[in-house]
Parts: C-alpha cells; sequence; structure tokens
C-alpha cells in the first residue's frame, strides 16, 4: 500500500491586540478575524472565535464569556490565547498538513518573558516551531520600503494595543521605542468624552464605530455628525446623543500626542546622518490606527518631516512576516529575532 505523506506549510501570524492576520506561504493572507473568543464558563469549552466572537462582547449570558486575551501587545490571558490561535490555525491548514513553522510578530519592547509566552501559546497551539520578529521591521518589509540600503528610514505602526516606532538602515534596527497607547486608548479616550460631556455610557464596540465613521485628530473639510446609542449614567435607561466630528479632535489628540512624544524622542536618539535621511524619506505609517482622520497631517505638522499612510496600513505587517519566512534558516526558533542595532561609521 502506497504510504501517505504529510506536508508542511510556513505560516506568518500578525497577533495583533484588535486583530489576527494569517499569511501562508504561497498563497497570502488567508485569515482576518477579531482577537476576540468566547468560552463556556461551566466547560471551558472554546464556542467561538473572531467576527462572532466579537458580535458576543457585553451582551453574552452568565454562562458564556467573550474576552480579548491580548491588551496592549501582549498575552493577558495565556489559555484562552493559546484556544484561539489553535483553533485560527485549525482553519487555514489543510488535511494531512504537518504541524507548521510560524513566524509571530511582537512589540519591538517586548520584555523576555512576554515573548516566551507568544512562543509557548504558539507551541501549544499547534506550531512545529514558532519564530518571532519585531512589528516594525516586519511592517518596514511589508510596506515596501527597502531596509537593506544604507539610507536611513522610519516606520511608525500604530495597532490596537501598542505603536512602535523605529529607524532602520542595512536591514537593522538603529533606533527603536514602543509604546502602549493605539487604537484600544483612541476608543477610551472617546468613553470617556462622552460620559463625561453627554452623562451617557458607551461600549468599546459602540466607541470604535465612532472613531471609523466621525473620528478624526484634525477637522474634516465639512461637519459630520453621528447618533450613538447608551445607558444614561443619571437613571440608567437607554439614552441616543448626537456628537460631531469637531468636538471629537481634542479628546483624540490627546491620545496622538503622546505617539507623537515617541517618535520625536526616537528621532531625538537617532545618529545625525540617518535623522536627516528620515527627514528627506519622510515617515510611513502602518497598522489600522494609522486610518484615523488626519494622523499623518498630525505628524507633518508636529514632526516637520513628511509623512504619508501606506497603502493597505491594516496588512502590512501580516505581508511583512510572511515575508520573513523564506529566511527562517537565518532564524533562531523560540527567539526573538532582532537585527544587529547598526550605526554608520
Amino acid at each position: 500500500m502506497r504510504k501517505r505523506h504529510g506536508w508542511s506549510r510556513d505560516i506568518g501570524v500578525d497577533l495583533g491586540t484588535a486583530s489576527i492576520l494569517i499569511y501562508v506561504r504561497g498563497k497570502g493572507i488567508v485569515l482576518r478575524e477579531p482577537s476576540v473568543a468566547a468560552v463556556d464558563r461551566e466547560t471551558g469549552k472554546l464556542l467561538t472565535v473572531g467576527r462572532e466572537a466579537r458580535q458576543m462582547l457585553g451582551r453574552t449570558p452568565e454562562n458564556i464569556v467573550a474576552v480579548r486575551p491580548l491588551r496592549e501587545g501582549v498575552i493577558s490571558d495565556c489559555e484562552m490565547t493559546e484556544k484561539m490561535l489553535r483553533e485560527l490555525l485549525r482553519q487555514v491548514r489543510r488535511r494531512g498538513m504537518l504541524k507548521p513553522r510560524v513566524v509571530i510578530c511582537v512589540p519591538s519592547g517586548v520584555s523576555e518573558v512576554e515573548a516566551r509566552a507568544v512562543v509557548e501559546a504558539g507551541t501549544r497551539a499547534g506550531a512545529r516551531q514558532v519564530f518571532l520578529i519585531e512589528e516594525p521591521v516586519a511592517a518596514a518589509m511589508g510596506a515596501g520600503i527597502d531596509i537593506a540600503g544604507p539610507d536611513g528610514r522610519m516606520v511608525v505602526d500604530i495597532g490596537g494595543g501598542t505603536s512602535d516606532v523605529a529607524v532602520l538602515s542595512l536591514s537593522g534596527v538603529v533606533e527603536s521605542a514602543s509604546v502602549k497607547v493605539a487604537g484600544d486608548r483612541f476608543n477610551e479616550a472617546l468613553i470617556r468624552y462622552i460620559r463625561r460631556e453627554y452623562g451617557v455610557l458607551i461600549g468599546e464596540r459602540t466607541a470604535e464605530e465612532i472613531k471609523r465613521t466621525i473620528g478624526g485628530v484634525c477637522p474634516r473639510p465639512e461637519e459630520l455628525r453621528m447618533e450613538i446609542r447608551g445607558r444614561s449614567l443619571s437613571d440608567g435607561l437607554p439614552r441616543s446623543v448626537t456628537v460631531t466630528d469637531r468636538e471629537l479632535v481634542e479628546p483624540l489628540t490627546e491620545v496622538g500626542e503622546q505617539i507623537i512624544e515617541t517618535i520625536t524622542g526616537v528621532l531625538e536618539r537617532t545618529p545625525p546622518e540617518l535623522a536627516a535621511d528620515v527627514a528627506a524619506n519622510g515617515i510611513v505609517m502602518t497598522g489600522g490606527g494609522s486610518l484615523l482622520w488626519g494622523i499623518d497631517e498630525l505628524v507633518t505638522r508636529r514632526t516637520g518631516i513628511e509623512t504619508r499612510v501606506a497603502d493597505d496600513a491594516v496588512s502590512c505587517v501580516a505581508c511583512g512576516t510572511g515575508m520573513c519566512l523564506d529566511k527562517l534558516s537565518g532564524m533562531r526558533a523560540g527567539t526573538l529575532h532582532r537585527p544587529d542595532r547598526r550605526q554608520r561609521a
């Protein structure tokens, strides 16, 4: 009888706070789901993940809990992350496929303990080997930036839980920083504002919808209005209020300024010649947070450096992680792949 052999495929994972993207070698991005899992409290059984689980946030009965197991770019619930990742990897693996090698991106400021937690989650989820790479490196590669040359390039990746800023040159990270201020903080700022100004409590999903629809750090050409529904803090009853894009600029800009402080801090620590290169080449922004209206304009105004948002900014990290699949032979499994920090002579 002819022996049947399984086949393996390398996989890249953008394990983000807000969403997970999976890249399969030879196929590109095959899965894009929110980083949410729903489980049965009594049995611990995983019920669903992704979009279906996100619909359950804040709406589950007592026996079901829907959670986001990643917070601020790192794993906050190891068991839930493992279950969620296992299910998503199962969805992209073909029948008969051997355990895949997996590249997972992590924030540039991740600690060894946090990195080890990611490796363990990936291994328990079914990966044969787990490799780690810094998000700004993957983001730059996915955005089509030539980081192999001697010119200095700056990338700013704004995700759901962290913002990563890095200056790269000669395929290495010259200077970088990671701050736990990103998409979730913008949502929290909106929740606080609506509560303070209107006495209405809204949830994370509503705040995200407001941010995507009318939110911004710069006024739009024409004023936009949006009716939102929440719970009145005075009587506990449902209540609707109307907000405009212009009144949201201030609370969102306060969060944006924290990201800009990180950018300017990295520039101040960058060698002069590379800083001059960045000024000439401009700053490239990636990640879902970079799609906030006017954030690139705000960075340009504060730094004096031309800033642009990469094409398909949300997918840049996943695509860059996928590009790393061809370089697995030069990476050591289970450790964070940090290219040597380089400086010009």
